[in-house]
């Protein structure tokens, strides 16, 4: 092997070492130095570069609980809609299991966003109601929902917990380390609570 097939080895290794340094700089300082394509941030907006770096770093933060949330919120909108739905069948929206109020809002904010021409986030009424209506709905369905659940008591505090925490996920504000640690349990007696 000659000296320059040497010098091409070490060379190639010299980059491959300094591109696993940079790496676990940036995992380490909470850093993106866009040395490699980032799968968790928006780069291929234009304007995306333009927002100060620590607010990016924190929303790539809130992400994973942003995530959380979404699966939670729409698993539990699926158990009611298929539990309804095994009672009452696919008019189960309008069946005396919704509260009228819940129905009116949902109505109003599906026309809400009619009425600005964007696109509808959803042909299910149930996608239109907030989490507290969907803890209202459990609850004052309990008949429904008492082979799922351990007990409506526990819905109702575990849900509220969830909606509070819910709070700076939805709008934008980064959840303290504590809120994040809370959130973590309350998901858990979520699960914990199913029977």
């Amino acid at each position: 092997m000659s000296n320059v097939e040497d010098f091409i080895r070490s060379f190639g290794m010299s980059g491959m070492m300094l591109t696993d340094d940079i790496r676990n700089l940036e995992q380490a300082m909470g850093l993106e130095l866009g040395h490699t394509p980032s799968t968790s941030s928006p780069a291929h907006i234009d304007f995306y570069p333009q927002f100060e770096q620590s607010v990016r770093a924190e929303a790539t933060r809130m992400a994973e609980h942003y995530e959380v949330f979404y699966c939670l919120e729409k698993s539990i909108r699926k158990l009611i809609t298929e539990s309804c739905q095994d009672l009452d069948g696919d008019n189960w929206w309008a069946s005396p299991r919704i509260p009228p109020k819940i129905v009116a809002d949902c109505t109003e904010r599906a026309k809400r966003e009619m009425d600005n021409a964007i696109t509808l986030r959803s042909e299910a009424p149930i996608d239109y109601t907030t989490f507290g209506e969907l803890s209202v709905i459990i609850t004052s369905n309990w008949d429904v929902f008492t082979t799922t659940f351990k007990s409506p008591v526990a819905v109702q505090k575990v849900m509220a917990s969830l909606n509070l925490l819910r709070g700076p996920i939805a709008h934008c504000c980064l959840l303290s380390d504590d809120e994040a640690v809370r959130l973590q349990i309350a998901v858990r007696d979520w699960f914990r609570m199913i029977g």
